[in-house]
């Protein structure tokens, strides 16, 4: 029997590829694996037909600025019989699309040339409208080459207003700037063309994608790449080509950090800040600027893409190309690591698990093994309670989370899980004793996902931990990936069951409420589960299971002196403040901008100066005594990359005010104990 893999995790969708086909045979097969196995499978009629039909167009043209209303009226036939053309065996449907939008693209490039070529006035009475929801359609292509110049040119004058605060000095030379930044700005809008074009099999791809997002939003289509670059996401063993790399301010991918031993590092060319152009895969070349990031990631991600050419740029402005191979490393981003925290005479434990790895494809560990290895390293050091940090980690193997959960509590039941068939299985810990036994705090946010909130379910039902932060994600639900032919080369990672509290409760769609709630930055930006409209509703099953409860009468005490510590906070009152000032830039449309340049900058600084006092809130760091564990302390005494690691890590710790809390928590019942 193949080895069920259940996944829980929050993932992004991606732009995949196939083997040319009828698109139908693959729609087929998703759909009758759908309908057999899905949690909560629906029908193929109308309603998804319409669901399909303007999801598929908003992934393709977000900001309704490529189609025209003619176009759409055109397509707009389909819109309901899309369900019948499944059913019937017939996508020819699909390859009319492909054509649509391609005919769209041609317009773009040949409209952009154009306007290039055209005189083209820097400054201009009419206004650029900025809107959270999609703008309707133009009529015709004239309307659609007016807008794209107002675009460029509000572009223009923000890339010249953001060059500096000094607006005299900007305007002394406003003619030479704009000149400047006019080439560059049609330099970026030809570049980014490569990515808006598609094979038809990724065209294709996409539809699957929508189609399958239809019935719930983590029921998805993987190609070889997308499965294997998601299983990277819950290993903490991958294969790669030893980069860490992000996007800076400039958009410019830069060079993080490099793996010793790796390929990267046997270089010795490599260093960090070194800026990532373009990367050779086989004859094909992706520059940086032009290229999807999504392609980008799957190269570097994906187990695919086992050798490429990366070319950089030093600071100095060398610019070199080094060949790279990817081999089986430990990846030190998503393993779980600890901590200690001290505040006046107590020691206190922190163990961050970015998510629950386990032996998927490459991985050489699980979480709950790693976690049980830093509690030993933390009792050595006697401890005086421990802080588990949940916060951005989006799930992954769900017998981890069963396995986690145990190692807290003393047997008993954990969770019920429900099919589609309404049959319950009670996931219970089914081992005597426990691996540490005193006071706990789990921290969670936003992006705290499914095998996250099952293990966070567990430690408040059983009063195991005081839990705190912001309300978690909101995604109950375990999935599976079923190959989709004997190739291997196509998959569906589909939701077949629902997870319950022991109390009969659900987190599904409503996420889990901490016990103290403290403020995050952007906390109301993040995608929670109630944000998809297709998400699986919160309900409750009757369910009676006995369970003991941890009896530590100390933490309801403590809940209530955190609380009122938050409230009182200078801190949490100057993230509120913070908050109440980004809110209004997502839940608000812009004021429409006049296209001249002393309006443009007045809009840039306004919002610059709001960005400063973020990037001045996220780098503050807070009075917390970081130390390694002395076990750690020693092993990493000559190894330069951990050291640096850690340094890193030490850092990221003292700005979250969360743990700030936590420990001030922990603090509290250690005072609170006879």
């Amino acid at each position: 029997m193949k080895k069920l893999f259940y996944i829980g995790l929050l993932f992004p969708g991606f732009i995949f590829c196939q083997t040319e086909k009828n698109p139908c045979e693959t729609l087929l097969k998703l759909n009758a694996l759908i309908q057999e196995n899905h949690y909560k499978p629906k029908p193929v009629d109308d309603s998804l037909s319409v669901y399909v039909f303007k999801t598929l167009l908003s992934r393709l043209d977000e900001e309704n600025r490529l189609f025209i209303e003619p176009e759409i009226k055109a397509l707009k036939k389909h819109e309901y019989k899309i369900d019948d053309y499944i059913k019937e065996g017939n996508c020819d449907f699909l390859h009319e699309f492909y054509l649509a939008y391609n005919k769209t693209i041609a317009r773009y490039i040949t409209l952009l040339a154009a306007i290039e070529k055209e005189p083209f006035p820097l400054s201009s009475t009419e206004k650029v409208v900025f809107s959270k929801k999609a703008f309707p359609y133009v009529k015709d292509e004239s309307e659609v080459k007016h807008l794209y110049k107002k675009r460029i040119l509000f572009n223009i004058l923000r890339e010249v207003a953001e060059l500096s605060t000094n607006k005299d000095s900007l305007l002394a030379n406003f003619d030479h700037l704009a000149r400047e930044s006019k080439t560059k700005i049609f330099d970026k809008y030809r570049c980014k063309i490569e990515s808006y074009q598609y094979t038809e099999a990724e065209f294709q791809a996409i539809f699957f994608e929508v189609f399958c997002s239809y019935f719930d939003p983590h029921t998805e289509y993987f190609s070889a790449n997308d499965k294997s670059s998601f299983y990277s996401t819950v290993s903490s063993d991958n294969m790669t080509f030893g980069l860490y790399v992000s996007m800076t301010e400039k958009d410019e991918m830069t060079v993080d950090d490099i793996i010793p031993g790796s390929s990267a590092y046997m270089t010795e060319k490599i260093d960090k800040g070194d800026q990532l152009l373009k990367i050779k895969y086989k004859e094909t070349e992706y520059e940086i600027d032009c290229a999807s990031m999504k392609k980008i990631d799957e190269i570097i991600s994906s187990n695919e893409y086992k050798t490429a050419d990366f070319t950089f740029r030093k600071k100095s402005g060398e610019i070199y190309s080094v060949q790279l191979v990817k081999k089986i490393m430990k990846d030190y981003q998503n393993n779980v690591f600890s901590f200690k925290l001290k505040k006046d005479s107590g020691v206190f434990g922190y163990i961050r698990i970015p998510s629950f790895y386990s032996t998927f494809e490459n991985g050489k560990s699980n979480v709950s093994t790693d976690v049980s290895k830093e509690i030993y390293k933390l009792n050595t050091d006697k401890v005086d309670g421990i802080i588990i940090d949940l916060e951005n980690d989006g799930g992954g193997s769900m017998e981890e989370a069963i396995q986690l959960s145990g190692m807290f509590i003393d047997h008993g039941p954990l969770a019920v899980m429900n099919n589609n068939r309404n049959k319950k299985e009670i996931l219970k810990d089914t081992n005597r004793g426990i691996v540490y036994n005193g006071p706990m705090v789990v921290m969670i946010n936003g992006f705290s996902a499914s095998a996250s909130e099952f293990f966070t379910n567990a430690m408040q039902d059983y009063n195991r931990a005081i839990i705190i932060g912001n309300k978690s994600l909101g995604k109950a639900t375990m999935q599976r990936i079923f190959p989709l032919n004997k190739n291997n080369d196509e998959f569906l990672k589909l939701t077949l069951e629902k997870f319950y509290r022991i109390t009969g409760k659900s987190n599904q769609y409503i996420g889990i409420t901490p016990d103290v709630e403290i403020p995050l930055l952007f906390d109301k930006q993040m995608p929670r589960e109630d944000s998809n409209e297709t998400a699986l509703k919160n309900d409750e099953i009757g369910v009676r299971l006995k369970y003991n409860k941890w009896s530590d009468e100390l933490y309801a005490g403590a809940i209530a002196l955190s609380k009122k510590r938050v409230e009182n906070s200078k801190e949490a009152a100057e993230i509120n403040a913070l908050n109440a000032k980004i809110n209004p830039f997502y839940d608000n449309d812009f004021p429409p901008i006049t296209l001249q340049f002393d309006a443009v900058f007045n809009d840039v600084n306004k919002i610059n100066d709001l960005w400063k006092s973020i990037k001045s809130a996220t780098e503050k760091e807070y009075p917390i005594t970081v130390e390694q564990n002395s076990f750690d302390d020693e092993f990493q005494k000559h190894d330069e990359y951990l050291k640096s690691c850690t340094m890193e890590r030490m850092k990221t710790i003292k700005q979250n005010y969360h743990i700030l809390e936590a420990v001030n928590i922990l603090s509290d019942i250690k005072q609170l104990r006879p």
